[in-house]
């Protein structure tokens, strides 16, 4: 019997070595770590088969730490160990040839040697793009958009030339592409430039909520408090709207309050007009205060409360807001018409809600175009209740006339003013601003 010694650097490598040597049958005799790798002891299976005669099979005496493998397929076979320690092969055979009345003791199967399938590489992480990789393809897509956006505006003013002209005229007036749009969404393909201008300033008119001679808070009564943004005349609005209360109703059926505890001397400021009208001025805290001085003033005819001025993005305007929610106080939100579109946008979404009765537009005088102003005013759906051109009270304060704001909000920007539109500037604006969120834009001017 031939027994050969494999040494390899892993088990799979062994075995593959001693099949293709010895043949898919050999039997494995031993197995153990050396240097290198694993040292496997086998022998052919045509060796085995000649050391018994067909009706006899050998007691194979292995050691304890032993096992035999066929290669085949075939169940493998080992035998239980005979000795303390192991012997060399040709000394088992020896012992098989000197012992043959021994009863012949069944090979046990053991289970091939357990081999590892191979790990597979772990994945490779996604990539990150730089930021200025990133960068430079958002104004690559910028450019795009841009050229495609002058090929649009060309293509929009040969074919729709009115409409093209009156989109122009809005932009130029300071009201957002996104008003525009609306505008001009259902505009007669048949009328001109005069015709669609007074067209849109139709649909315009129709959009913008006022209130009329019959509705005036004045005459309703209730409690309304003034809010708004800093520096947007809500002291001197409470003054002119209390002094027209008192020219109609008597100074005995008004009551100012002010919760403006911040300002140095704006206490005193709304008690020099409470003097003046004859008019007491309450001061409150916090809510509880306000809760019981309104009860003390439930007999009154009107109520109106002066409130601190606040940046839109300040915390402690939503617990004003909350505030005079829990006492059913309608608010009015003050709005300046100098401001720009987008920052009164912020201001409307930071003030609103289900008590904001309506709006008043302040500083008419000092505004150069109220098409932004109006704009947001018509797109938040405010009901406009008065508008303040001037600091005298109680003249500066009046009802809206709508003709007069439309005329002023369309009014075309002069020809050599720095905020006109030229060439395919209008198809860029909107390209830019196609698929923005609504207070996203609000005019250029204004």
């Amino acid at each position: 019997m031939n027994v050969r010694k494999f040494i390899a650097a892993s088990a799979r490598d062994a075995l593959r070595t001693v099949k293709e040597t010895l043949g898919p049958d050999a039997i494995i005799l031993s197995n153990r770590s050396a240097p290198g790798g694993v040292e496997i002891m086998a022998v052919a299976a045509r060796d085995i088969g000649m050391l018994a005669p067909a009706n006899a099979r050998e007691e194979i005496v292995v050691p304890a730490d032993d096992y035999t493998v066929r290669l085949s397929g075939k169940a493998p076979v080992a035998t239980p160990a005979a000795a303390p320690a192991a012997r060399p092969a040709p000394a088992v055979a020896s012992a098989a040839r000197a012992t043959p009345a021994r009863t012949e003791v069944p090979l046990a199967p053991r289970p091939m040697p357990r081999v590892d399938p191979p790990q597979k590489a772990p994945e490779r992480e996604a990539e990150v793009v730089p930021m200025g990789v990133m960068d430079e393809i958002r104004a690559l897509r910028r450019i795009v958009e841009q050229h495609l956006a002058g090929f649009a505006w060309g293509e929009s003013a040969r074919s729709e030339p009115v409409k093209t002209e009156v989109l122009r005229q809005l932009l130029d007036a300071g009201f957002s592409p996104q008003l525009a749009r609306e505008l001009l969404a259902e505009l007669p393909p048949s009328y001109d430039a005069g015709q669609a201008l007074t067209w849109v300033r139709g649909v315009a008119d129709r959009a913008l909520l006022t209130i009329g001679d019959g509705a005036d808070i004045v005459d309703r009564g209730g409690v309304f408090a003034l809010v708004g943004p800093t520096g947007v005349g809500k002291t001197t609005t409470t003054a002119k709207l209390a002094a027209r209360c008192v020219l109609r109703h008597g100074a005995s059926r008004v009551a100012l309050v002010t919760t403006d505890g911040y300002r140095i001397g704006a206490h005193e400021q709304l008690r020099i007009y409470g003097r003046i009208l004859g008019v007491p001025v309450h001061v409150v805290k916090d809510a509880a205060d306000l809760k019981q001085t309104l009860n003390e003033l439930s007999h009154k005819h009107m109520v109106l409360i002066d409130t601190m001025g606040m940046s839109q993005r300040d915390r402690l305007v939503g617990e004003q807001v909350a505030m005079f929610a829990e006492t059913a106080v309608q608010r009015i939100l003050l709005l300046p018409a100098t401001g720009r579109g987008d920052t009164l946008d912020d201001v409307v979404r930071a003030y609103n809600g289900p008590d904001l009765a309506g709006s008043i537009l302040t500083k008419l005088d000092e505004a150069a175009s109220l098409a932004a102003s109006l704009d947001v005013v018509i797109r938040h759906r405010l009901c406009l209740h008065y508008v303040s051109n001037g600091q005298r009270v109680p003249e500066d304060l009046h009802l809206p006339n709508r003709p007069y704001l439309l005329h002023r909000a369309f009014k075309d920007a002069p020809e050599a003013s720095p905020h006109r539109f030229a060439g395919v500037e209008p198809g860029l604006m909107m390209a830019n601003s196609a698929g923005a969120p609504v207070a996203a834009s609000g005019g250029r001017r204004g």
